[in-house]
């Protein structure tokens, strides 16, 4: 049997703790959620890619500066 539900979910607040790798936020209904895994070469790639460059040493000031801006956390 297949229940079909309709929602309307207002959200003004969530707050994350944290989320790493192979987790799952879910809001609303869900009779399974059928995990899935996908792997595209959507480039057309036929060989790896160059190794990374690692002679590239950053100053501690610049190391110790988030790259993303962060705001300070709501009260």
């Amino acid at each position: 049997m297949n229940y079909y539900i309709q929602q309307s979910i207002h959200i003004n607040l969530i707050k994350i703790g944290g989320i790493s790798n192979s987790s799952v936020m879910q809001i609303g209904s869900a009779g399974i959620i059928k995990p899935s895994s996908h792997l595209y070469n959507t480039g057309g790639y036929t060989e790896p890619a160059p190794e990374a460059e690692t002679d590239t040493v950053l100053s501690p000031e610049v190391a110790a500066t988030p790259s993303v801006p962060l705001t300070a956390p709501a009260s």
